[in-house]
């Protein structure tokens, strides 16, 4: 993909706005250097106010108006705020919270991914939609929903999802006995004598069965996906030749985004980093300092992983695609703090996503809505049509793209892998076995500081291949498939695992032959104790740094050299030809410590960023930024013959600098 091709686009509601308006804003639109609009996700009530009764005429002279003016629509599916007459025709369709309330209606994403009644539904609006616009030649691709289990509603626990439940594990198990061995139920006199026995994991009196909530978990994420494509098939048939995307969210983690994306043509996410950095930050010290930039890290783990989840239509790695379909342009309405970005940010955000690949980055909104709930969400342009900030941000952005050179981004890997598996979140919350602990956390760390030495990083699916790539790192992978075990068998670079890699079977039992199961082909290690530690405990491990949260207790085999130690005398770090294993939580300072030595192992160069600058290679280009809020060298992040494109070594706060390297 040339770095030339990437563009611009807004999300506009041309429904919130006087039709008088809608022309005058598409031609300010392109004259600030945007070419796509997104549209129509949230308009059911005002397309069909009551059933049959379609409006559709303001709709096309809205279409008509945007792609006159040369804009290229994302037409979207308006499934996700179902109208009110249709929630009082079928009341069940509304998922049910973890306390048995009823999610009402008065906001959005008020349905149940699994009543087959409303996938009815949107099966036939979507028909509707896309026989309307199908192959109209302003409509360039589609969005399905908007931005799917936003606001906790994958996981339902009602009546409807009950017998979708019990259906679904037929299906897995086929009778009821392999149910309850596969569970365990012997535990606890909890066998069943039928599927329809079966309970939801949920308002029980102490914690359910784990295989149980795991089976539950997988059940919801596929009710996600099976909702998703009965929408892709239809839009596929009735508008071919157009790209389908969902837009994705941060750090949600209640479905695997990996299969929902095997659907789509395009992965995108909503990227607020403010926002996030409130809701997922570290302590108040770090949220402070961070407050109007966003978390160095948060946006490129999630750009990464958006596109790793780009490759799964089919294309390859080495072709996925993705985009921002929601950037933060101000401030936000949601989080518990809503701060205002520097001056800047939003043209190095948008800088940044597309150093990691973005075809598209689009800001929310065009103009901020004077009504409703997101009066305080900030867009582009101010609720009286003045031009915001963000708004000359992004023509800024538009004008330096052009100054770019052609370059292909996104054919080779980058020289790290990190393994990110959905399930394994799954099953850390299902059993943390300490307060807080999550699979999320710990491979966020490992990002983080690949990220702090200098690293361009691809996430992987366990399973993937892993050819071209030099250090691969499974922060927490619970449960080693044969797929995965394979992948890693025939990668000829340098594997690093985690603590409680390995450490339960498919049904979610502790293997027979105890952690790390399959992985002791590759190390011949076993775990025969782990603990949790609490807050402000921690084992020394050497000189180096410390295991705080979880430690595990290792016997090695005579081929394994233990590299690090604890002060208690167990295995800490230990290496067998091409595999690590870390037995514990590392620190800061450990982490780093053993993340210079595997890069050193596996042949990778490194260097040290510091706390607020990070880097990201493509191809030859490399995209330095500053999250800090202060003003920073740059200087030895830019090597002798390398051609300075935008900016320089010397960056002030929200400084972004583009360099064409003399080495590659």
């Amino acid at each position: 993909m040339p770095i030339s091709d990437p563009a611009l686009g807004v999300c506009y509601y041309p429904e919130h706005w006087p039709q008088e308006m809608w022309a005058d804003d598409a031609r300010r639109m392109v004259e600030n250097g945007l070419s796509y609009v997104r549209i129509a996700e949230f308009i059911w009530s005002r397309i069909e106010p009551k059933r049959g009764d379609f409006q559709f005429d303001w709709l096309d002279t809205a279409v008509e108006t945007l792609g006159a003016a040369g804009l290229k629509i994302v037409m979207c599916t308006p499934t996700a705020t179902p109208p009110k007459w249709l929630v009082d025709e079928m009341p069940d369709m509304l998922a049910v919270d973890a306390n048995g309330n009823p999610r009402g209606f008065g906001s959005r994403r008020h349905y149940d991914f699994s009543h087959e009644g409303y996938r009815r539904e949107c099966a036939r609006i979507t028909e509707v939609v896309a026989k309307r616009y199908g192959e109209n030649p302003h409509v360039v691709a589609w969005q399905t929903d908007n931005e799917y289990g936003c606001h906790d509603t994958t996981l339902s626990y009602s009546n409807t999802a009950r017998t979708a439940f019990q259906n679904w594990l037929a299906q897995k198990y086929q009778s009821p006995e392999a149910l309850n061995r596969a569970w365990g139920n012997i535990f606890w006199s909890m066998e069943i004598g039928s599927f329809e026995e079966v309970e939801l994991p949920v308002l029980t009196v102490t914690e359910p069965n784990p295989t149980h909530v795991m089976d539950f978990r997988r059940f919801a994420s596929q009710q996600v996906v099976e909702f998703n494509r009965v929408q892709t098939k239809i839009l596929r048939r009735l508008s071919p030749g157009r790209d389908i995307i969902h837009n994705f969210m941060g750090r949600y983690l209640e479905f695997d985004h990996f299969d929902v994306s095997a659907d789509l043509d395009i992965a995108s996410w909503d990227s607020y980093p403010l926002g996030f950095l409130e809701q997922f930050g570290q302590d108040n010290a770090w949220k402070n300092w961070y407050m109007r930039a966003g978390d160095p890290d948060f946006q490129a783990f999630h750009h990464d992983l958006y596109r790793s989840c780009g490759t799964r239509n089919g294309q390859g790695r080495d072709r996925g695609r993705w985009w921002v379909m929601e950037q933060q342009p101000g401030p936000v309405n949601w989080a518990p703090y809503n701060p205002d970005p520097h001056p800047g940010m939003v043209r190095l955000w948008s800088h940044e996503a597309f150093a990691h690949g973005a075809e598209v980055v689009s800001y929310f909104r065009w103009r901020q809505a004077p009504f409703a709930q997101e009066q305080f969400h900030a867009g582009l342009n101010r609720p009286d049509n003045s031009a915001d900030r963000g708004l000359a941000e992004a023509k800024s952005v538009a004008g330096e793209l052009g100054q770019l050179p052609q370059v292909e981004i996104g054919q080779a890997p980058a020289p790290v892998a990190l393994v990110v598996d959905y399930p394994s979140f799954w099953a850390t919350e299902t059993q943390p076995q300490g307060q807080g602990h999550h699979a999320y956390q710990i491979v966020f760390e490992f990002y983080s500081m690949l990220r702090r030495l200098g690293q361009s990083i691809d996430i992987v699916r366990p399973g993937d291949d892993l050819k071209g790539y030099r250090l691969v790192v499974v922060p927490q992978l619970i449960s080693v498939d044969e797929n995965a075990l394979e992948a890693f068998k025939a990668f000829d670079g340098h594997l690093l695992f985690g603590p409680r890699c390995g450490s339960r079977d498919e049904n979610h039992h502790i293997p027979q032959g105890l952690a790390p199961d399959g992985l002791r082909q590759l190390i011949d290690i076993r775990v025969e104790r782990v603990e949790s530690l609490r807050p402000g405990v921690s084992h020394p491990v050497g000189h180096e740094g410390r295991f705080h949260a979880w430690a595990e207790h290792v016997i090695t085999g005579d081929a394994v050299e233990v590299k690090l130690q604890t002060k208690q005398g167990h295995p800490a770090w230990m290496v067998q030809d091409k595999a690590s294993y870390l037995a514990g939580w590392p620190d800061e300072r450990l982490r780093k410590y053993v993340l210079e030595k595997e890069l050193t192992l596996a042949g990778c160069p490194w260097v040290e960023t510091g706390d607020d600058l990070r880097i990201r290679d493509h191809g030859p280009l490399r995209t330095i930024v500053n999250y800090g809020p202060r003003a920073h060298d740059a200087s030895h992040l830019i090597a002798k013959g390398d051609t300075v494109l935008i900016g320089s070594s010397d960056m002030d706060v929200a400084g972004v600098t583009i360099l064409h390297r003399a080495k590659t």
